[in-house]
């Protein structure tokens, strides 16, 4: 396999992984909300508005909560764009919540063949960007 055609494999591998993220959420799925997180490495993750959370059960517990909340709301994922580096991976994309716009980065690491989160982040930004104003959005996460 070119190097080329490796590195659009592990881009799409990554948005894959994204994509799961999202759906776990989607779907309130608390076991595979923590299937998709890093096991042998440290994870982090930063909700909007809340402190920065730095231990894999502090991380699972705020995933627990916000999934269990019946209120919680719909995301939808808007712009994904991958790159990998060596073990590591990022998407940034956007966060629709109604008329709330999150930038978000999430940083994934690969841990036998998988890609597994290590780092969530979303805060707020001033809107879509408008070159992805007129595309159709991803799935929502309800």
């Amino acid at each position: 396999m070119c190097v080329e055609t490796s590195v659009i494999n592990e881009r799409a591998r990554l948005l894959f992984a994204n994509d799961a993220f999202y759906n776990a959420f989607s779907s309130r799925d608390a076991a595979a909300m923590d299937a998709l997180w890093a096991r042998q490495t440290s994870v982090t993750c930063i909700h909007p508005g809340w402190q920065t959370l730095t231990s894999r059960d502090e991380v699972m517990e705020s995933w627990r909560a916000i999934l269990g909340n019946p209120r919680a709301p719909s995301i939808i994922c808007r712009g994904p764009q991958a790159v990998a580096k060596g073990d590591v991976g990022l998407v940034v994309c956007y966060e629709v919540i109604g008329a709330t716009v999150l930038a978000a980065s999430n940083v994934f690491v690969q841990e036998g063949d998988a890609w597994l989160l290590m780092h969530h982040q979303a805060g707020p930004c001033e809107a879509l960007p408008a070159e992805l104003a007129g595309e159709e959005p991803a799935e929502s996460v309800q």
